[in-house]
Formats: structure tokens, sequence, C-alpha cells
């Protein structure tokens, strides 16, 4: 099958994509539960944060008044959480969970979790170097803005189309064409990169967009 041509928009998935988690999330959930007086095994977190995100809801908040979108991204990761740390069997230990929780939330929103992966930053200036427009389509949140900035993104992309604000996330075909929209491209024209399978290669696809599935070491 030849290439397709070379496309006027690159779109690219976030977590997962472009940076990962340094170490794991249940690593990370235990040493921040340690600062707040609990102890908890990482590998029982890790598993039991992966059971409740699979479970829940997808991050989506159709029609909703945009000033309220931080508020409600903020309390869809709370139960979470609350979830994790209560399969973990450890919940009923937090004094004051709600505290620990704001720690935990904000943590997520710096550098410190994350690790850029070395060949995003070659690729991305290749990319640029061609006069290929570059766009996040993510099913992040909205602290992807910051997280972003920390790790020295942001100047690399002319959007970024979260689910939470798009009132759809991947694989649904809406959230693809809601970033489009912002570049005034067709989906022939564009490129998806991401690492699952089923939102990003798939959705992509689906949408009419070239999906290409990303391959991280552990996937």
């Amino acid at each position: 099958m030849a290439n397709p041509p070379q496309p006027k928009v690159i779109f690219l998935d976030a977590v997962g994509t472009l940076f990962g988690v340094s170490g794991s999330v249940g690593d990370i959930y235990a040493q921040l539960a340690q600062h707040h007086g609990i102890t908890a095994d990482p590998a029982t977190l890790n598993q039991a944060f992966f059971r409740a995100f699979r479970a829940a809801p997808a991050m989506t908040f159709p029609g909703s008044d945009p000033a309220t979108i931080p508020e409600q991204e903020y309390l869809w990761w709370r139960v979470i959480a609350q979830q994790t740390f209560s399969s973990a069997g450890v919940l009923d230990r937090f004094v004051d969970f709600d505290s620990f929780f704001a720690d935990l939330y904000a943590h997520f929103a710096g550098p410190e979790p994350w690790v850029l992966y070395p060949d995003v930053p070659p690729a991305l200036e290749r990319w640029r170097r061609r006069g290929i427009t570059l766009g996040v389509i993510s099913n992040f949140d909205t602290r992807l803005y910051q997280v972003l900035d920390e790790l020295a993104l942001t100047s690399y992309f002319s959007s970024i189309t979260l689910s939470s604000e798009a009132g759809a996330a991947k694989p649904d075909a809406l959230i693809f064409a809601t970033a489009l929209q912002k570049h005034g491209y067709e989906a022939s024209q564009a490129w998806h990169l991401g690492d699952s399978k089923t939102e990003d290669l798939e959705g992509a696809n689906a949408a009419g967009l070239h999906g290409i599935l990303v391959k991280r070491q552990g996937d």
C-alpha cells in the first residue's frame, strides 16, 4: 500500500504518546498518601486505579458552561481516587481525604509525575520544518495546558482539543471533527498519532483521518 501524501495537519494524543507517567500511578498515589500519613501498597493502588479508570464514564460534559468544566473534571477525578483507595482498603484511614486529593490533583498538573519521551521533540521539530501544522487531541483534562507548558511543548501546537471541552471523547468522531474545524482542513488531510488502538488508531480511521498507532515500551 502506498504511503498517504504529506498531511496538512498532524494531531497527537498526549499521555502515552508525547509523555508518560514517571514510574506508575500507584507509586505516585502511594508517595503522596504517605505524606498524609497513609501507608498503601503501590502495586495494589495501581491495579485499583486502572480498574476504577476503565469503569468510569467518559470525561465529557456536553452542554456545560465552559467556566464549570475545571470543577467537573476535579470531581470526576476525585471519584476515581476515592474508588482507588476504597478498593485498596485504606480509604477509611484518611483524616482529611479532600485535603489529600487537592494535593494529588495539583501534583499531576506539574512536571514531576511526567516523563517526556525523548523521540518527541525531534519529531515535532521535523514536522514543523516541513510546514505541517500540529495539534493535540486528548481525553485528558484542562491540566494538560499546564503540563504541556511545563514540558516545553506548547509552542509546537496550533490547537489543543480536549474531551472535556469538546463534549466528546475519543474514539467519538465528534472530537476529531472539532479539532479539524479549528484548522479548516478535511479529515483526509490529517493524521492522528496515539498509543490506543481503539481510541486513536480506530477512532481516527473511522472519522476519516489517517490513524497511526504509537508503540511505546511496555505496551
